[in-house]
């Protein structure tokens, strides 16, 4: 992988063009500075969905509500895998309570429920918590 990917910024979702050898370099948004690559599960809406799916780094999504007590014990496990996956995918989360249309369209029958997308498209689903090496062991299983 030469070509520079292009990464929607977590913040603001204005597109970046980053060389791949960069990933690692906590780059910085051209628009709004901020971090591209956050070590850290990112807040995801309705109003940004869509510009966040753009990119060409894989998007996983954990959809979550603040009474869930599954999803407040995944929380840490989802923060881990933010950090160990730094540069091969993106971790978003999205309250499903704060964007209940979003869920509704995306098919939300229970959470947690996480969501792969690489090219804009749904790749793969999984309900409920994982452990973290199941999780990155998922992810592996679907070339991450």
């Amino acid at each position: 992988m030469t070509d520079p990917l292009l990464i929607p910024c977590a913040q603001c979702a204005g597109l970046n063009r980053i060389p791949a050898a960069r990933l690692g370099d906590s780059p910085r948004c051209g628009h709004c500075k901020g971090a591209v690559l956050p070590p850290a599960p990112f807040d995801l809406n309705e109003a940004g969905f869509a510009k966040q799916l753009r990119g060409d780094l894989p998007l996983l999504v954990d959809v979550w509500a603040d009474w869930c007590g599954p999803c407040k014990a995944f929380a840490p496990i989802y923060q881990q895998a933010a950090s160990q996956l730094q540069g091969r995918c993106r971790l978003g989360k999205l309250d499903s309570e704060a964007n209940r249309n979003l869920a509704g369209q995306l098919g939300i029958r229970s959470i947690p429920t996480l969501i792969l997308f690489k090219d804009g498209k749904e790749v793969a689903r999984q309900s409920g918590a994982l452990p973290l090496p199941q999780l990155i062991g998922w992810l592996s299983s679907q070339g991450i």
